[in-house]
């Protein structure tokens, strides 16, 4: 079975959570806010760890020596960016990602090798995609 951690429990990490566990992957969840849980469904399989994503205790009680996969999905580019870092330089996962707010923050973190998922970059592209052709 495929092990995750999620880092941030918010709308994104909730529903990306959900989504794994429902297809089968072991899911910890790690969020500062032990009320961010409520956003995953009662019977959810998976841990939920109240703390911080940069805090290696934390980190292990998710279990990030077999992880396969770290998603830092918290609302902090720098909380992500570490948590990433942590993850593929110190705990060697197979694969990480970060969300980043900042367009020239995840440009750079992508250009060091941490693939990255920029929502302002998204929406943004989305938006002009839906304009009428040659309205920008």
């Amino acid at each position: 079975m495929k092990k995750a951690i999620i880092v941030g429990c918010g709308r994104v990490g909730s529903m990306v959570a959900q989504s794994l566990s429902q297809g089968g992957w072991d899911v910890a969840v790690i969020d500062k806010d032990p009320d961010a849980f409520r956003r995953l469904p009662e019977d959810f399989p998976g841990k939920r760890i109240a703390g911080i994503g940069i805090d290696m205790e934390a980190l292990r009680s998710a279990g990030i020596e077999e992880a396969d996969v770290v998603l830092a999905l918290t609302n902090g580019d720098n909380t992500n960016a570490m948590v990433a870092q942590m993850a593929r330089d110190i705990f060697k996962v197979p694969f990480v990602l970060a969300r980043i707010n900042d367009p020239l923050r995840a440009d750079t973190y992508l250009e060091l090798g941490i693939p990255t998922v920029c929502q302002t970059t998204i929406i943004s592209n989305i938006i002009l995609d839906k304009l009428p052709k040659g309205e920008y």
